[in-house]
């Protein structure tokens, strides 16, 4: 090699170390980062390594979906329904509404959209109605999800006017998806994002293990501080939900009132089935499904499930003295 191939082929060799340095150097460092709050009257916890805080798009996707489905907020696209306003749903509504729709026809009503009035009346809403046989009877005349449709040009049509729909029991579920799918779009690959109980789990955590899922130990408890666990999922893939009759009750004298109200029967739900954990494609599908089996009791909820490809159980029921487990045919702890 003369002289002047060896100059320049020294130069390259030193351009190209240059920029492999400047390039580490300019690199962002991707760490873990913690979101917190209030949302949906729950609190959400969301974990993911990245090169930034991404608070800001979290907000952003919290904010959408309750401006779609939130019955706490006044101009959301379901109040608005329930108000009987002229209002075109969008794709976040549209997405749960028809979600919810296949759920109710695959657990035969048991999950139902349009429980709403019977939610009220049993003091879990926004007002409390005495609880007669004639009211309920009343009520049951406006809940049934064949009684509602999504129809052209983006609109919800309701057999009567008095149909008030209730997405509480899966829009947290659905949030879970929109944030996580949002970090994934953005290259985050790893991440946890639970809302209210509902999660959505990817990747690894800070310490480079998978990601440890606590599935709480059903004991009575309003106050939501009895965090003692009955078991742990480990997963680098997961997304769940639980439903349960421990932490949103009350009692009417000695009669324990569960918010968990069968839309066929207009009554709360009166069973030995204590929790349902299930695992699904999406977070929104668990979501639909842990309260259709909460509904429906662990033996129908057990034949649900197996009947649904990609869905999982674990079922917590309540036996004499302790609790007893049951599981879908190919539910495993690890993931």
């Amino acid at each position: 090699m003369d002289r002047r191939k060896m100059i320049t082929a020294l130069a390259l060799i030193a351009l190209s170390i240059g920029l492999l340095v400047w390039n580490f150097e300019d690199k962002p460092q991707q760490r873990f980062f913690r979101n917190e709050g209030n949302v949906f009257g729950t609190v959400y916890h969301i974990q993911y390594e990245y090169d930034r805080d991404l608070l800001d798009t979290v907000l952003v996707c919290l904010n959408q979906v309750d401006s779609a489905l939130s019955m706490f907020n006044p101009s959301s696209i379901i109040t608005r329904i329930n108000r009987n306003e002229n209002v075109r749903t969008n794709s976040d509504f549209e997405t749960v509404f028809l979600q919810a729709q296949k759920v109710s026809q695959l657990s035969g009503g048991a999950f139902d959209l349009t429980v709403a009035p019977l939610v009220n009346a049993w003091g879990f809403g926004f007002e409390k109605r005495p609880d007669t046989q004639g009211q309920v009877d009343s009520l049951r005349l406006l809940v049934g999800y064949s009684h509602v449709r999504l129809i052209e040009d983006h609109r919800i049509e309701k057999d009567n006017p008095e149909i008030q729909l209730d997405a509480s029991a899966i829009a947290k579920g659905f949030a879970c998806d929109k944030v996580a799918d949002k970090l994934q779009q953005l290259g985050v690959h790893n991440l946890l994002v639970e809302i209210g109980g509902e999660v959505v789990a990817i990747g690894h955590n800070s310490n480079g293990q998978p990601w440890n899922i606590g599935i709480t130990k059903p004991i009575d408890d309003n106050t939501g501080l009895q965090q003692e666990l009955q078991d742990r999922i480990q997963t680098d893939n997961l997304r769940l939900a639980t439903s349960g009759n421990y932490r949103n009750f009350y009692y009417d004298g000695t009669q324990k009132r569960s918010h968990t109200i069968d839309p066929r029967t207009g009554y709360p739900v009166r069973h030995s089935l204590l929790s349902a954990t299930i695992t699904a494609n999406s977070c929104m599908e668990a979501d639909a499904l842990a309260t259709a089996c909460m509904v429906l009791g662990d033996t129908a909820a057990l034949q649900l499930i197996n009947a649904i490809p990609d869905a999982e159980c674990y079922l917590i029921v309540a036996s004499q003295d302790t609790f007893l487990v049951r599981t879908s045919n190919h539910w495993t702890l690890t993931r």
